[in-house]
């Protein structure tokens, strides 16, 4: 339904229309509310998954359909299902159906309408199956008893091409003749259409004939966000591992980080407590996003697929995955700074409170944002979890808990302006002692040293604090435009590709 959606433009009921009467063709009737399936999910068996993949290649009626081996991996009956549900396609529809295959039966033989074999950039043969029959023998070749000729035919490759080598010119070099006749073909490479009729696959008076190409995409961009909103949606709430684990993950946390500190003092020993927990939910929140990696490197291979077959821009993947991921991280940000919060006993004004769970947001989506842009540029997750790793160690190293910015030297500073970990740490330190009303020593009676104090000591004072804020959310912009920029580069790159 989802492909349905970004493909056709047409009204709901229409789609739903299409999309029954695609199922019902392609013999998925019994299987129609049941999910695909992955390693971890059973699903429908190998044949239906593959005609599922057909399915959404097609749900756009196009004329000409190019399928790479198709019947891969498949037992003989599926296999057969298969191509016998093509021909039914091919048939029904008037469409051209192009597709690859290695060591097919003989049921599947016979229902191909032409076969073109080819060897070393050479046609051996194009036409029907019984002209490769008479081919064979016309060379001298016997067709052994109970052998599929197309099975004997590719095993005789090597036969067949030293037969047909007085009489046969390779295609590179009849491409190239033709590159000097006609001129058309500056650059050596020609079209899928110039190639079949040097191998005389068509009329030359048919290949005159221009071909109107559709141009654009189905839906506006909102119409696409909306859409994709949808499915990243559903696909965050089937993934019961991850969407449970993290929330069951989150308020455990919060629960045992509060009764681990809830006998913090409200002395100068308390503080110095109370900014150890700052940076350990720090470190906790910004480096447990890496189980969503392999995640995004699944969603990046899908994307790069639908993108290249113009379901829907880039921009429009971009902004949908930033916006599903808000509800689900404030969800896990309640969850988290409510026990926390008031177990420890921080600043008990609820506009400190409010501003302390906007941080752990704020913080977990920043988290997100950089899994997004580096799952976007590793090839794969072994490369994405190190470089995440590394980069999380850096940003804590020069956060100024370990130094303050007073020591860090004039060369390593920039590190410390871009570290992830120094305006939330900041911000939680202003959170609470800024405007706190605690005194944190007393000498006979009077108050000595105040959070304010210790504040003005670091150099951090209330106005810093929407300024942290704001710095936390120009992070999560640069970070997702950078993804942004990497998936644009790999997806032309793969439209390029297939061009």
């Amino acid at each position: 339904m989802f492909s349905a959606k970004l493909r056709l433009r047409l009204p709901q009921a229409q789609l739903r229309s299409r999309v029954k009467s695609l199922v019902q063709e392609l013999g998925l009737d019994h299987v129609a509310m049941t999910r695909v399936g992955d390693e971890r999910v059973r699903g429908i068996s190998g044949g239906e998954r593959r005609r599922v993949s057909i399915g959404v290649d097609v749900i756009h009626d196009p004329k000409v359909l190019i399928l790479d081996e198709p019947t891969s991996g498949l037992d003989s009956t599926s296999a057969l299902q298969i191509i016998d549900m093509l021909k039914v396609m091919a048939e029904t529809r008037g469409r051209t159906i192009i597709l690859s295959i290695h060591q097919p039966g003989f049921r599947i033989v016979k229902l191909f309408n032409s076969i073109l074999l080819i060897a070393n950039g050479s046609v051996l043969h194009h036409g029907t199956v019984d002209q490769l029959g008479v081919h064979l023998r016309t060379m001298e070749m016997q067709l052994p008893l109970h052998v599929n000729v197309v099975e004997f035919a590719i095993e005789s490759i090597e036969a067949i091409q030293q037969l047909q080598l007085p009489e046969s010119t390779p295609v590179s070099t009849q491409l190239q003749t033709t590159k000097a006749e006609d001129g058309e073909s500056k650059s050596g490479k020609f079209t899928l259409q110039q190639l079949f009729q040097q191998a005389k696959v068509v009329d030359e008076e048919i290949i005159k004939v221009g071909i109107d190409f559709p141009y654009g995409f189905a839906n506006s961009s909102f119409q696409e966000i909306v859409i994709l909103t949808h499915r990243f949606s559903k696909n965050i709430f089937r993934t019961k591992e991850l969407f449970a684990c993290r929330t069951i993950q989150m308020l455990i946390s919060g629960l045992v980080l509060g009764s681990i500190f809830s006998n913090v003092k409200d002395d100068l020993t308390g503080a110095e407590e109370r900014v150890g927990l700052f940076a350990f939910t720090l470190t906790f929140l910004l480096s447990c996003t890496t189980e969503a990696l392999p995640i995004f490197l699944q969603e990046r291979e899908i994307l790069m697929k639908e993108t290249s077959c113009g379901s829907y821009r880039v921009s429009s993947y971009a902004v949908a995955n930033a916006l599903v991921y808000l509800p689900f991280l404030l969800i896990l940000a309640i969850l988290f700074s409510i026990p926390l919060y008031w177990l420890v006993g921080l600043n008990p004004n609820f506009t400190a409170f409010v501003h302390f769970m906007l941080l752990i947001w704020l913080i977990l989506y920043t988290a997100n944002s950089v899994v997004v842009c580096i799952s976007a540029l590793v090839p794969n997750f072994i490369v994405g979890n190190s470089m995440i790793s590394g980069v999380m160690g850096s940003f804590f190293l020069f956060s100024g808990y370990f130094i303050s910015n007073h020591g860090i030297p004039n060369y390593w500073m920039f590190m410390h302006y871009i570290s992830l970990f120094k305006y939330p740490f900041e911000g939680f330190l202003i959170n609470e002692f800024s405007k706190s009303g605690k005194c944190l020593e007393y000498m006979f009676g009077t108050c000595m040293v105040t959070g304010e104090d210790v504040l003005r000591e670091e150099g951090y004072g209330e106005e810093s604090r929407g300024r942290n804020v704001v710095a936390m959310v120009c992070f999560i912009l640069v970070y997702r435009f950078i993804s942004y920029v990497i998936l644009r580069c790999r997806c032309s790159l793969t439209s390029l590709k297939v061009l």
